[in-house]
C-alpha cells in the first residue's frame, strides 16, 4: 500500500481531520491509525478548538478500511488480541475527545470507517455512501469487545447483524431512515451543509458538551465482557489466515469453520 497520512488543520473554532490514502479509497495503515490517535489526543487538550470534523480525501470513500498486510506475520491468536486492542486504543482516542466530532461521509465508510463515524458524535452523508463491516466475507476476523458494543450501541443490534453476519452495506438512505444520520446533503450541497452544523455545535457550551459525551461514553461501556477467547479463536484459525492470503491475491476463500 502506497504512503498515507492523516492531516490536520485549525481554522478558527473547528478543527478538521482528513485521511488521504486515495489509490486506497483511504484505508489506513498502521501509520496512519498512529497519526490519528496522535491528532485526536492533541486536539483533545485544545480549548480553543469546538468542533473536530472528520473526512476522507478524495470524495470516494470516508475509510475504506484496514491495510491488511500485517496480517501475513500473525503466528497465532493472541496477535490479533494484541491488534484488536491496538485498534481500541486508536479509537478510543476519537471517542474522548470532549468537544462535539462529526464524519462526512462521502462513498465508502467500511470495517475501520464505520468504526471511527460511530466514534463521532454526528454523521453527515452523502446520497451515494454506504457503510458495512463485512468480515464474514472479506478476512474472516472479528472486533473487540469494545467495537461490538461501539457498532451496536450506534446502529442497534438488527443492523450490526446485517453488517457482520449478513455482510451487507447499509446506504445512506437508509441510514438516515433508521435516524443513524443526521442528514444525507447532495455533493453540490455538502460543504455548506457541513460548516453551517459545524458552527452549530461550535457554539454550544463545552462543559456541558464534554460532561454529555463523556457520560454517555461511560455507560455504553459499562460491564464490558471479556470476549479475549473468541477473538484469539478467531485470528488463530486456518480460516483467517487463508483468508488474508486470498484476499491479497483476490481470491474466493471456502470457509471451513477450523
Amino acid at each position: 500500500m502506497s504512503e498515507g497520512k492523516v492531516h490536520y488543520e485549525k481554522d478558527g473554532r473547528i478543527a478538521r481531520v482528513t485521511f488521504d490514502q486515495q489509490p486506497a479509497l483511504n484505508a489506513l495503515n498502521m501509520e496512519m491509525w498512529g497519526q490519528l490517535g496522535e491528532i485526536s489526543r492533541s486536539v483533545a487538550t485544545d480549548s480553543s478548538v469546538r468542533c473536530v470534523i472528520f473526512r476522507g480525501a478524495g470524495g470516494k470513500a470516508f475509510i475504506s478500511g484496514t491495510d491488511i498486510t500485517g496480517f501475513l506475520s500473525f503466528e497465532s491468536g493472541r496477535d490479533g488480541v494484541a491488534y484488536e486492542a491496538k485498534m481500541d486504543e486508536y479509537i478510543g482516542t476519537v471517542e474522548a475527545i470532549p468537544q462535539p466530532t462529526l464524519a462526512v461521509v462521502e462513498g465508502w465508510a467500511v470495517g475501520g470507517g464505520v468504526a471511527i463515524s460511530c466514534a463521532c458524535d454526528f454523521r453527515i452523508a452523502t446520497p451515494d455512501a454506504k457503510f458495512g463491516s463485512p468480515l464474514g466475507r472479506t478476512i474472516g476476523n472479528c472486533l473487540s469487545g469494545r467495537g461490538y458494543a461501539r457498532l451496536v450501541g450506534h446502529v442497534g443490534i438488527a443492523q450490526a447483524k446485517r453488517m457482520l453476519l449478513a455482510g451487507e452495506m447499509i446506504t445512506a438512505p437508509e441510514m438516515m431512515n433508521l435516524g443513524l444520520l443526521y442528514s444525507v446533503v447532495e455533493r453540490e450541497e455538502l460543504d455548506a451543509a457541513v460548516d453551517a452544523f459545524a458552527d452549530k455545535l461550535a457554539s454550544q457550551a463545552p462543559l456541558t458538551v464534554k460532561a454529555s459525551k463523556e457520560a454517555m461514553r461511560r455507560l455504553n461501556y459499562r460491564a464490558m465482557p471479556d470476549i479475549e477467547d473468541l477473538i484469539e479463536q478467531v485470528y488463530g484459525s486456518n480460516d483467517f489466515r487463508t483468508a488474508v492470503r486470498n484476499f491479497k491475491e483476490k481470491k474466493k476463500t471456502e470457509w471451513t469453520g477450523a
